[in-house]
């Protein structure tokens, strides 16, 4: 491993196998189905251990499903905001279903996607979130149907929906209230339907979550309106199974003890800068504190401070953990800063590089 040039992304199969036996027994003791959501994490050099525990995928655009369709298999969900005329009957090819996310775009497209299931978004106006920047309840959302008496006038054209309304959300309780006032509100609705897509945001793989109680609340779902239930974990699928690794380039002090590193948040791991989070140092202690910077020219290009054993020099390496979500599939050229590699650790312990970039990617990226 000491021979991969940094940075790179380092999948651990092992790791990832965690979350894929707790998908597994999600499945089996509910009796829902889970789809990979390939807007948190489409490395495909992956899938032939997830599709082993996974029923398909979901998307958010064309180019999505159809690497659904071609890298994955399985059953292939096809969503996006609003779907283009040019791109419509392509999206259709290759999904089993589709759902729209308004009414307007259901009577726009229905009849090109009358041989496969069509579903609709519906938005409950409750959510998780605590940030407005992803909260698809906010006022004025673009996201999904709440008006029962309109939803109630095309249910002849659809025969599911998808409700995405968990965002990061590990509070069982609060997953239970929500499901409750979504119950309330459309349960007249969900009763005539044949399968009911719960979202993603549920990080139902974490430590301690309360596994038999979820699967219980969605087995009584499931029964209560007599759907198949779905789930689109993203984050919950590959948490904790990568890591960024990077080497030191250079250290300063300039009033605290500074660290400039090979790789870049705003060009690496984009949703640090977007959300104003720090990234994870593992173990993250000692005597030795450095404020962890990327390469890039812009000012706040921080992954944070960390605590190390000993003093950080140049050609030390650093590993970022929990690296795999929203990374790899928003990566960027900006600076052109070097691109990551990305290599995996087999279930073996065997590790191999699946993809490098360099300036021909770089060059083919601009015109």
């Amino acid at each position: 491993m000491t021979t991969i040039a940094t940075p790179y992304y380092l999948i651990d199969k092992q790791k990832l196998l965690r979350n894929m036996e707790k998908i597994a027994h999600v499945r089996e003791a509910s009796g829902a189905k889970a789809l990979l959501a390939l807007k948190c994490f489409a490395t495909w050099s992956v899938f032939d251990l997830m599709r082993q525990y996974m029923d398909g995928t979901t998307s958010s655009s064309l180019n999505e499903v159809k690497l659904g369709r071609e890298k994955f298999g399985g059953e292939t969900h096809a969503y996006s905001v609003a779907y283009a005329d040019h791109e419509i009957d392509e999206v259709i090819s290759n999904a089993d279903k589709i759902i729209f996310n308004s009414i307007g775009q259901l009577e726009r497209f229905a009849g090109r996607a009358g041989h496969i299931a069509r579903g609709l978004r519906l938005n409950p106006q409750v959510s998780s979130s605590t940030f407005d920047l992803a909260d698809p309840a906010r006022p004025f959302s673009r996201l999904g149907e709440w008006d029962v008496a309109r939803i109630e006038t095309v249910m002849d054209r659809i025969s599911g929906f998808m409700i995405h309304n968990n965002c990061e959300n590990a509070d069982f309780a609060l997953f239970d209230r929500m499901l409750g006032q979504i119950e309330e509100r459309f349960g007249a609705l969900l009763s005539r339907v044949e399968w009911v897509s719960l979202g993603g945001g549920i990080h139902f793989t974490g430590d301690d979550y309360p596994l038999d109680a979820f699967c219980a609340r969605l087995k009584a779902f499931a029964q209560r309106f007599g759907v198949q239930v779905y789930l689109e974990p993203g984050e919950a699928s590959i948490t904790r199974s990568t890591t960024l690794e990077v080497t030191v380039l250079d250290t300063l002090f300039n009033g605290k003890n500074l660290a400039i590193v090979d790789s870049s948040i705003e060009a690496h791991m984009l949703d640090l800068l977007i959300y104003r989070e720090s990234a994870k140092v593992a173990p993250n202690e000692g005597d030795h504190s450095y404020m962890v910077c990327g390469k890039s020219c812009l000012a706040g290009d921080i992954f944070g401070e960390f605590r190390f054993p000993e003093e950080l020099k140049v050609g030390d390496r650093v590993s970022i953990q929990d690296a795999a979500g929203y990374t790899m599939v928003k990566k960027n050229w900006f600076n052109g800063v070097k691109m990551p590699s990305i290599a995996v650790r087999e279930l073996d312990g065997t590790v191999k590089v699946v993809r490098e970039f360099g300036f021909d990617d770089y060059a083919a990226s601009l015109s």
